[in-house]
């Protein structure tokens, strides 16, 4: 897994994290306790930090930067595939859905989903138990249905989905 200092700061990753071995941190990046790093993510903290809490999952292909301060996404959050997370916060078992992107100084309250492909703009606060949607994210209805169970469900099949991986991924000649 390719790890990078960057002006003395590096990443300090959990042992029992698993980082995929494509994916890239570099500086002041902290990945907690059964979190998970996919294939192709980009996590850069090169002006600030990036803080990965426990249980949390970054998907294949996204990006997560900060500018100076913080970047956090909260205890079994899920950053889906193909996203970009740009200095905000996303709360507590949130689920950001594909190709979705969220902005400088945003927040995303905890079990929120941030429907695919909606974008979460600058200094946006979504509340907490909600579902945002568009692009700009300015629908805003209840978590229920389909999408509480995503949200209920999608931390566990992510924590399992990493165990075994961490197990048995080997690379091919």
């Amino acid at each position: 897994m390719p790890l990078f200092a960057f002006e003395g700061k590096r990443p300090t990753v959990h042992p029992e994290a698993f980082i995929a071995p494509t994916a890239t941190l570099v500086g002041d990046v902290v990945v907690e306790k059964g979190a998970s790093v996919w294939y192709g993510v980009v996590i850069r903290a090169d002006l600030g930090r990036v803080i990965i809490r426990e249980g949390a999952n970054i998907q294949d292909n996204s990006v997560i930067h900060v500018n100076t301060g913080v970047c956090e996404v909260g205890k079994d959050a899920t950053v889906g595939h193909l996203c970009l997370v740009h200095h905000c916060t996303i709360g507590e078992s949130a689920l950001i859905g594909n190709g979705a992107i969220v902005l400088d100084g945003a927040v995303v309250g905890s079990r929120t989903l941030v429907a695919a492909g909606a974008t979460v703009t600058p200094g946006a606060e979504v509340p907490p138990e909600s579902v945002a949607m568009g692009s700009p994210a300015k629908k805003i209805v209840p978590l229920e249905g389909t999408a509480k169970l995503f949200v209920d469900h999608n931390a566990a099949v992510y924590h399992d989905l990493a165990r075994r991986h961490a197990a048995s991924v080997e690379e091919v000649e």
